[in-house]
This record gives structure tokens, sequence and C-alpha cells, in this order.
């Protein structure tokens, strides 16, 4: 499989349901990420925590890729987060940007660069995506 089949379909996933995601992830993965909330460092056991935490607090959790882009090895991202709530199941909310560069490795995620930004409230920022091809 290639490496933009690799990441597209993780991005195609809904992290809230899918039970066995983290499968996608190399044994040595790093997730270098550039929040609002400053830098952090996840490795594969950290980012297992985080797919924890959003089965708990959400109902969905998917992502609306606009841009998905491979150079050999090395795939790049563009998307939106949408989510719904237990407490809101019927009203699909969007959540922040993201851009993410990931490396693949022996057929999985194993580095990732990545900068998310809160949702600003831009028409243009919610209806620009369109499908990928791949």
């Amino acid at each position: 499989m290639s490496a933009k089949k690799i990441v597209k379909a993780f991005y195609d996933s809904n992290l809230a349901k899918d039970e066995n995601l983290i499968d996608m992830f190399h044994n040595d993965c790093v997730l270098h990420w550039n929040s609002s909330q400053g830098f952090t460092t996840l490795n594969k056991s950290e980012i297992e925590e985080k797919l924890n935490g959003v089965k708990e607090s959400y109902l969905s959790f998917t992502y609306r890729l606009s841009h998905l882009l491979e150079d050999d090895n090395i795939v790049t991202a563009r998307y939106t987060i949408y989510y719904t709530t237990i407490e809101r199941p019927l009203k699909e909310e969007p959540l922040a940007h993201f851009i993410s560069i990931w490396e693949i490795k022996d057929g999985k995620m194993y580095k990732g660069y990545e900068i998310s930004q809160k949702l600003d409230e831009s028409v243009e920022n919610l209806t620009s995506f369109s499908k990928i091809k791949i």
C-alpha cells in the first residue's frame, strides 16, 4: 500500500468508533504537535491515550481532508476535524484546522509533524473541501 493510501485510511476513520487505529502507528512512532496550547511530543502509548480519550468523550470524531500530497514516503494532509458529543448527538460541529506531515515506515505512520489552529468562523474555511483522489 502506498504511503498516501496508508495516511488516507487513517483520515477516513472515525476516531470515536474505530477500535484498531493504534495499529496504524509504528511502534517507534513520534508525533510533534504545535497547537494553541503549545508544543507537545507524543509517543505511541501517548497517542493511544489520546485516542481512548476521544472514544470516551465523543460520539463521532472525523476528518475532512482538503489536501493530501505524497512525496515518496512522506505525506502531507490539510483537514478540519468535526465532532458530535454525547450531549448533542445530532449536531456535528467543526473543531479545528490541521496540517500534518507523516513519514511512513514499514507500512505504518512513523514520524508526524502537526500544526493546528482553533476554528474560525469563516465560511470559506468550512466549504473549501473537496474529495481527495488517490
